[in-house]
């Protein structure tokens, strides 16, 4: 992708543009063992979620690309858990297309302000989506005229999860997770999440799977890792209880194991009536999966009145990454 590809830059349309992009679930996630570079090659079913990332980007002159959070959040945010700098995942998002488009540094400066819906560190995904709604947002701002596969390529350099969140939907996940096959779920799938109130770390998730396969706690991992076809089908097919049966997450154990009040909330859930349960990703988000939206909101009403912790219902697939 070359500037004259994207003819990059050639007007300002707009004097801010905001974009949305979803929050994920993993309704199945193998795990194998760590390559010698140290990432984990997975197979993943992606479901994307009706949990958006809002970020809007205005245009700076001074070339300084900045961050900051915003006032109407729901979820709870620690400043000082998300970096507001150019570390930030969506600064660097917009960093990278500005480069990429050749665009003048002193003169394409933007500010990137972030209303998170997604909890921070839970395993859904919020960083990366923040820097999918940043590449569309400033792909807008700067009239880059690039196709969301062109974006999402892009966001591949940023990390695993982020080109997800640029397509959106449902799909296959190989790789690191980087490696997408779409899938055709007509069918939505409704979920209850139960937001984590303190994040887990995920290098440190995956160490301990691989120590508790190492001392024989776990068993091996498959040398190539792999989604049950069987799954795929039941999502497909929009059924929710033999989808139940057939939700799997590697990471579960370790994830249960730094935080023991995982376990008794799947338990919690389970006892409401939820079809099923299962940690999100690295965790600690917990979601259970419910037949009908109706079904949805009364799991979360009778987890929120047993436990007092938010409870959220949700669902996916939705839309991938998009300018409002």
């Amino acid at each position: 992708m070359s500037p004259s590809d994207a003819t990059a830059g050639s007007t300002r349309l707009f004097s801010h543009v905001t974009a949305q992009a979803p929050g994920k679930v993993n309704l199945a996630l193998a795990v194998g063992g760590p390559r010698e570079d140290g990432y984990h090659p997975v197979a993943s079913v992606y479901l994307s979620v009706s949990m958006l990332e809002e970020v809007t980007a205005t245009p700076r002159g001074d070339g300084e690309v900045s961050v900051s959070l915003s006032d109407h959040s729901s979820v709870f945010v620690d400043p000082e858990a998300i970096p507001q700098d150019a570390s930030n995942l969506a600064a660097r998002a917009a960093l990278l297309l500005r480069e990429q488009l050749g665009l003048d540094p002193a003169t394409h400066g933007v500010h990137l302000e972030i209303t998170k819906q997604v909890p921070v560190a839970g395993g859904m995904g919020g960083g990366s989506a923040d820097a999918a709604a940043a590449l569309v947002a400033c792909a807008a701002l700067w009239d880059a005229g690039l196709s969301r596969q062109d974006l999402a390529d892009l966001g591949a350099d940023l990390g695993a999860d982020v080109p997800f969140a640029v397509t959106g939907g449902a799909a296959v996940g190989l790789g690191v997770g980087d490696e997408l096959t779409p899938l055709l779920a007509r069918h939505p799938v409704h979920l209850v999440l139960v937001p984590a109130t303190t994040g887990l770390s995920t290098p440190q998730v995956y160490a301990l799977l691989d120590e508790l396969r190492a001392d024989g706690t776990l068993p091996a991992p498959e040398d190539e890792p792999a989604v049950d076809p069987e799954l795929v089908q039941a999502l497909t097919a929009g059924d929710p209880e033999r989808l139940a049966l057939l939700l799997h997450n590697d990471l579960q154990v370790p994830a249960a194991a730094m935080v023991p009040e995982l376990s008794d909330m799947l338990d919690v859930g389970l006892e409401e009536g939820a079809l099923a349960g299962q940690v999100s990703g690295s965790g600690p988000t917990v979601m259970f999966l419910a037949r009908s939206a109706e079904e949805s909101y009364q799991l979360a009403a009778r987890i929120e009145d047993r436990t007092g912790v938010a409870a959220v219902a949700v669902h996916g697939p939705v839309h991938g990454a998009r300018v409002l």
